[in-house]
């Protein structure tokens, strides 16, 4: 990557299918770097489908949003899935060009507007967040699996570049015939997720007392996060520790039957901002059994509020991570090791306090500023070589030898 590249100001065509204030990883992820490049100076237009009773949003200065249609996912109602657009987006772009096209998601949305970055010749940035073809094995569409696992490595290789989260998601899809990948990581907001924020008040209302051990968990509830695992998890550590407490955020398709089936747990439902936060800092063990995540926030969120941390070792957890000094991980998709590893923090208190604290440790590395940094590398960098793509074409081009018309060869 070129270090001279200069910091000039980009325009930027950022498509994404879901956007904050939905609730999930992809949309915190992109709206933190959307709201940092703005902060950088680079002006935004934001091409999105329209959110359920969402009024069209006023322009701001630098940035402006184009709502497209879009459609509930099945299961997953409250994210809508933007219509292909790509005539639309052949108009503006043609009217207004970008320097860069930054895909974020790969609906028909996402894939139209790979489609029509590479028909303008405008630079196009692809990234991968989730393990689609991993998910349709939980939705009853495993046969399709293959036919989404094909349909996304040809739209990231119509990219001139695809961002991962993790140098070992890199090596997974590279060695499935994924081109041109570069490693962006993620990073955490110190100041929101802070272990200061810890509430007694809050403890008590799940009546846990502060000796009390409070098991967490937090995201979707849905089958691809293994939360059969969770709860089995739970359950050995209450073979333990009697007093141990169980505090479930987030909401999903699964929500019914998990509550109905674990009475004894606290279920807190959706929660955002502070109040998020301050649900982080109150626990004192988070387990994430999670295996279809590219990378995880949740993950480092939890290292940032000081918990101890048991999950599988890829993804986040192996890219922040280190077993027995910042969490203790156990070997991909192994679950008896996973529920071993939640016994061991909940009956070994100096066990847990020192995993704590080196997973606050370890946050304290993971600053947006460096992320950000080298999504700019990335960006410029393309925006050099493109236009040095033009100045090669247009010098071959008036270099070319004109054919007088006797010269030419008869149709």
């Amino acid at each position: 990557m070129n270090s001279e590249l200069p910091r000039r100001k980009l325009q930027l065509a950022v498509v994404t299918e879901t956007y904050p204030p939905e609730v999930n990883g992809v949309a915190r992820t992109i709206g933190v770097m959307v709201a940092a490049l703005r902060e950088r100076g680079h002006r935004i237009q934001l091409v999105r489908p329209r959110q359920a009773g969402e009024d069209t949003p006023a322009s701001e200065p630098g940035f402006d949003t184009v709502l497209r249609a879009g459609f509930p996912l099945p299961r997953y109602r409250e994210l809508r899935m933007g219509l292909p657009a790509r005539r639309a987006l052949l108009r503006a772009w043609r009217s207004r060009r970008p320097d860069v096209v930054q895909v974020v998601t790969e609906g028909p949305l996402g894939n139209s507007a790979v489609a029509a970055a590479r028909a303008l010749g405008i630079p196009v940035v692809s990234e991968f967040h989730t393990n689609f073809h991993d998910y349709s094995r939980h939705y009853g569409l495993g046969l399709f699996s293959e036919l989404v696992a094909r349909y996304l490595r040809r739209l990231h290789n119509r990219a001139d570049c695809t961002l991962v989260p993790t140098a070992q998601m890199r090596s997974q899809l590279s060695a499935s015939g994924y081109q041109r990948l570069a490693v962006v990581g993620r990073g955490i907001d110190l100041e929101l997720f802070d272990p200061r924020r810890r509430s007694a008040a809050l403890r008590r209302s799940w009546g846990a007392g502060e000796e009390d051990v409070v098991a967490l968990s937090v995201g979707r509830l849905a089958p691809e996060k293994n939360l059969r695992l969770f709860v089995e998890s739970c359950r050995a550590m209450q073979a333990v520790t009697p007093r141990l407490q169980v505090v479930v955020v987030g909401d999903g398709p699964d929500g019914a039957p998990l509550r109905a089936g674990n009475r004894d747990f606290v279920f807190a439902g959706m929660q955002t901002g502070a109040a998020l936060a301050e649900h982080y800092a109150s626990a004192d063990v988070f387990l994430f059994p999670s295996l279809t995540e590219t990378f995880g926030n949740v993950t480092t969120e939890a290292m940032a509020s000081r918990l101890a941390i048991v999950a599988f070792d890829y993804a986040a957890a192996r890219q922040c991570l280190r077993h027995r000094t910042s969490a203790l991980l156990a070997p991909f998709g192994a679950a008896a090791p996973f529920i071993e590893a939640a016994q061991e923090l909940a009956a070994d208190p100096r066990l847990r306090q020192d995993i704590r604290q080196g997973a606050a440790d370890a946050a304290r590395a993971l600053t947006w500023a460096h992320v950000i940094d080298d999504l700019e590398a990335i960006f410029g960098d393309l925006v050099l070589r493109a236009r040095a793509a033009r100045v090669t074409t247009a010098a071959a081009t008036a270099g070319a030898p004109r054919v007088a018309e006797t010269d030419r060869a008869p149709l």
